[in-house]
């Protein structure tokens, strides 16, 4: 591993942290990083073993929750519902992920216009949604009833596109249906667990002969780095969405958005 390649892997490792968990798409900011800068693992393995340090790292924040929340759904029926909730939300992005995985790594991820216009017009959909959302009815994210749930998780699947983001798509949704800024965000750090581990688990499976060992020394410095920006993230983001809202991340996408594709469009 040369110096080059360790820095290369260090930026996109802490690109990852610091954008896995809002919504304004790791995924896309990722690959358009790469295409920049010349990287391409085998399989996109960096890619996705350097998130699974974003998943521990929004475990590690909310471990206690968790747990609380888990011993305590036997005997109440709000934690029990609760995690219902997210496992529901979770089970649309199962069955879609399956079935377009191919279509999405072969073509979707390799197609920069395509993420570049996606962060535009995702940008402008989350300017709008945080003006004109409905008055919330949920503002504790225990309170999300299954039905609501279930829908959340439909617009996760959006994500499936790069340049949407996981994020940006269930906190949309979450905010369209109802549920308070602080809440939405909480609710997709939840969904976050199970949605990035199957990723990771279903990824590292199907790209399990093309992974490249010789590279376990950029994934170490990425995944490091991922999961030390996400937990920085994670611990601050509910804090500044209470109290201004997701317009900083909507002009975000746009800048960045409008960057990539003049870039691309000249040729870069």
């Amino acid at each position: 591993m040369t110096d080059s390649t360790t820095l290369v892997a260090l930026v996109l490792g802490l690109l990852e942290g610091l954008t896995e968990f809002i919504p304004v798409s790791s995924t896309g900011h990722l690959l358009l990083a790469g295409h920049f800068l010349g990287f391409e693992s085998a399989g996109r393995s960096f890619e996705v073993v350097i998130q699974l340090g974003a998943v521990l790292a929004v475990l590690t924040v909310y471990a206690s929750k968790l747990i609380s929340v888990i011993r305590a759904a036997p005997r109440d029926p709000q934690a029990a519902r609760f995690l219902a909730a997210v496992l529901l939300a979770f089970l649309p992005a199962v069955v879609v992920g399956v079935m377009a995985h191919g279509f999405i790594k072969t073509v979707l991820f390799e197609t920069p216009i395509l993420i570049a216009i996606m962060l535009i017009l995702g940008g402008i959909i989350l300017l709008f949604v945080d003006r004109m959302a409905p008055a919330p009815r949920y503002n504790d994210v225990t309170e999300v009833p299954l039905g609501v749930a279930l829908k959340i998780g439909f617009f996760q699947c959006l994500a499936m596109v790069p340049g949407v983001s996981r994020s940006g798509a269930t906190i949309v949704g979450a905010l369209l249906l109802g549920t308070g800024k602080r809440a939405a965000a909480e609710f997709s750090f939840f969904l976050s667990m199970p949605t990035m581990a199957g990723a990771f688990a279903f990824d590292l499976y199907k790209n399990r002969d093309v992974l490249d060992a010789g590279a376990l020394g950029e994934i170490a410095v990425g995944f490091v780095a991922a999961f030390l920006a996400a937990v920085l993230v994670v611990r601050w983001l509910l804090g500044y969405v209470s109290r201004h809202g997701y317009s900083l991340f909507g002009w975000w996408r746009i800048i960045v958005g409008s960057i990539a594709l003049a870039a691309l469009l000249k040729g870069f």
